[in-house]
């Protein structure tokens, strides 16, 4: 493996674990959404609170870790990228930021009807994100974005594969929150709303499966080169995704969520290396490969040395991090009724 793509390959690593991770917890905007009245969904709206609270902004390390990787290891694809994207990937941004500060102001409002604006502005920018990212990877991946850059503004990225890849990014941050806040419902004994729950993601799984394979049609015609090896060599990994939702709603059905989350972790995974496989050797797909978008040896040779010490110094800390939210403790609040509403509707300071 050249040096080139080693670096590659641990850009899309940081890309993995932020769909992963952060896509879990931006998911649980459309849940917050449909919770319900300030009284209906403040046991909801407390979970979702207790769940992302203690890590959304820890997720926020890996949409850095790309970042850098990126305009470091790649200067000119990201810098053509940026410069023809500029709209989603500010809207992606914006996104980001509303949704930060609607979280934390949500908890401080001074009144409830304070807390809805916040609470609807939490929501929707955890779904805005998803999608503008979800655009843009498709962007990326049909061969719109020309190795000179400024590309055509809104044409870059309105077309199916970018609107697809948008949806998909979106129904796969909703799958993955409704699964393990199902879990979570159900190891804090809340065995009602952990019910509420899996019928809710039961219907989005379904949803986002059925939208993941009918892509494939559209996709075969307004990107060529990423279907075809879509439907090559990538194909495995699609078919392990299809089996890992299958399994993943068979788990849910069965009441078996904690097994769940792992099954819909491994669904959505697959899906995102499938897209990764079947645009290898591209780093602009049509446009610019990965060997030619390299920057300097010595540059790469420095990332993967920052790489390797951030996996020892930095990895540890976030595995203990969640596995700390994961444990009984964690999950119950001895302090507080979880069941009454709050002035913020719902929300509880963490």
């Amino acid at each position: 493996m050249s040096l080139a793509v080693a670096v590659a390959v641990a850009l899309f690593v940081g890309v993995l674990a932020y769909a992963l991770f952060g896509g879990a917890d931006f998911g649980s905007g459309f849940f917050d959404l449909t919770a319900g009245s300030a009284e209906e969904g403040a046991e909801l709206r407390l979970l979702i609170d207790h769940s992302i609270g203690p890590v959304w902004e820890a997720n926020h390390v890996w949409l850095i870790y790309v970042l850098v990787m990126w305009w470091t290891g790649f200067p000119e694809t990201f810098a053509a990228t940026t410069t023809t994207l500029i709209l989603p990937l500010a809207l992606a941004l914006l996104g980001i930021v509303l949704r930060g500060a609607s979280f934390a102001f949500r908890k401080y409002s001074g009144s409830l009807a304070q807390a809805r604006i916040f609470g609807a502005v939490f929501a929707g920018s955890s779904l805005i994100t998803p999608f503008f990212l979800g655009a843009v990877a498709g962007a990326v991946a049909s061969g719109r974005v020309p190795a000179e850059g400024n590309g055509p503004v809104l044409d870059s990225w309105l077309h199916p594969t970018s609107l697809f890849g948008g949806v998909i990014a979106v129904g796969a941050c909703i799958f993955l929150a409704g699964t393990f806040l199902t879990a979570d419902a159900q190891r804090s004994g809340h065995e009602a709303l952990a019910e509420r729950l899996r019928v809710k993601t039961l219907g989005v799984g379904i949803v986002t499966g059925g939208i993941v394979f009918a892509a494939l049609v559209p996709i075969r015609h307004d990107a060529p080169t990423l279907s075809d090896r879509l439907l090559g060599v990538a194909t495995p990994l699609i078919v392990v995704s299809g089996i890992a939702g299958a399994a993943t709603l068979l788990l849910l059905w069965r009441r078996r969520h904690a097994v769940a989350r792992v099954a819909a972790a491994v669904s959505v995974a697959a899906v995102i290396l499938g897209w990764g496989v079947a645009q290898y050797p591209w780093m602009l797909v049509d446009q610019v490969t990965i060997e030619d978008a390299a920057g300097a040896r010595s540059t790469l040779i420095g990332l993967l040395i920052v790489v390797a010490l951030a996996g020892v110094i930095v990895l540890p800390s976030l595995a203990y991090l969640f596995w700390l939210t994961q444990t009984e403790e964690w999950s119950r609040d001895d302090e507080h009724d979880s069941t009454s509403p709050r002035p913020s509707g719902g929300s509880a300071t963490i």
